[in-house]
């Protein structure tokens, strides 16, 4: 017998192609190496945003004894996002809407164990981010994954309609999208809302949406931007500040529950939030992020440098024959393959040092991600392989 438990064994399958994309293929012996145009994940290539350190240090002075005591959701950063959200999001959280976490991450896994019995269904669908199914594995729940309406990559909501079963009781949505980069307008989203309401009924079960908005505030050209929260009462929000900081290695986050969701339904959220934060080993911010929280809210990264890095890349690839889809948000480009192979493809690019992030490790082979989040040196430097690249 496997010293490995199932839900342990099942999660680590889904992660094989991104731990070997991560540490054994070509990119993972070479990442970090200086000389290499790299455009896979999400990290920083550049000294970090101005103001970060100046809100950590800060944040890290005690004011009290009890600074670097146990921290859950401590009551100032909770009130404070409370009001911050609500004027960002135009609805009225209170804080006890708001529980603090350690990232995104954090705050999906507490979503999935407050709403999730074993062998419940989550629908979500693809192209995604990799980390949905294994966090739903470990969760003892089922992943349905469902495509994306192509060429726009908009929610099939027949789809997702016809996959909703006696067993579902989720729905996932990112908005904006990793990593198509659309962001889904309210007509959509009330449209999916009228979907989730009538299956609702038909079932006998209250579906939930989780509305995975880490990229809210990166967008582009002015777009505004409706969170599904505004829209559908049962909406659990999860939002992480790695992406707006470019600092994925400083774990802070919330999960929030829309204050439309219904007495009845939304007081045991609350009142079930702080055990289920605890159980699943302490899931909140340290002290020193949390104390930083007000100092954070107002810093973002440059928007203008991620379009001008956008448009660049979009009008060489476009030129070299791949199919670029322009994204509304996020910090990614969604790029189609110009035909042929895609291994040999991504191949070529990367014996000339260019590292992009190939789309079978979300299940859509035939297109790649580039991470605008690349220096801008990494990006003149690929421009020519880009172009060159058929």
């Amino acid at each position: 017998m496997s010293v490995v438990s199932r839900r342990a064994a099942a999660a680590d399958h889904a992660f094989d192609a991104v731990k070997d994309f991560f540490f054994s293929s070509r990119y993972g012996k070479r990442r970090g190496k200086p000389g290499i145009a790299d455009f896979t994940f999400g990290n920083p290539h550049e000294m970090p945003l101005e103001g970060l350190v100046a809100a950590i240090r800060e944040g890290a002075l005690p004011h009290d004894k009890n600074w670097f005591a146990y921290k859950a959701s401590e009551e100032g950063p909770q009130a404070f996002l409370a009001e911050a959200i609500g004027k960002e999001l135009a609805l009225a959280f209170e804080p006890p809407d708001v529980a603090l976490t350690a990232g995104a991450f954090a705050a999906i896994s507490v979503a999935f164990r407050l709403l999730l019995d074993a062998g419940d269904e989550a629908v979500f669908s693809e192209p995604a981010w990799f980390c949905y199914e294994p966090m739903l594995l470990a969760a003892d729940a089922v992943p349905r994954k469902l495509q994306l309406s192509k060429p726009r990559f908009d929610l099939d909501l027949d789809a997702i309609d016809a996959a909703i079963g006696p067993r579902t009781r989720l729905v996932i949505v990112n908005t904006p999208h990793n990593p198509t980069g659309r962001i889904y307008g309210r007509e959509e989203l009330a449209a999916l809302a009228e979907r989730l309401e009538r299956a609702s009924q038909r079932i006998g079960r209250r579906i939930f949406l989780l509305s995975d908005e880490p990229y809210r505030r990166l967008r582009f050209d002015g777009r505004g931007f409706v969170s599904p929260a505004a829209v559908y009462p049962w909406t659990l929000v999860s939002y992480s500040y790695g992406k707006v900081l470019l600092a994925p290695g400083q774990r802070l986050g919330y999960l929030a529950i829309s204050p439309l969701m219904p007495a009845a339904d939304r007081q045991p959220l609350r009142d079930a939030m702080f055990a289920t934060q605890m159980a699943l080993g302490w899931c909140f911010p340290n002290a020193v992020m949390q104390n930083a929280v007000p100092r954070l809210e107002g810093l973002t990264i440059d928007v203008q440098a991620l379009t001008r890095r956008r448009d660049a890349l979009s009008e060489v690839l476009t030129k070299a024959g791949h199919t670029v889809l322009r994204p509304e948000g996020t910090f990614y480009l969604w790029v189609k393959w110009p035909g042929g192979d895609p291994e040999r493809q991504w191949n070529a690019l990367a014996d000339r040092g260019v590292f992009v992030m190939p789309g079978s490790i979300m299940n859509a082979r035939d297109y790649f991600r580039i991470s605008l989040t690349a220096s801008d040196e990494m990006v003149e430097r690929a421009l020519p392989v880009f172009a060159q690249a058929s």
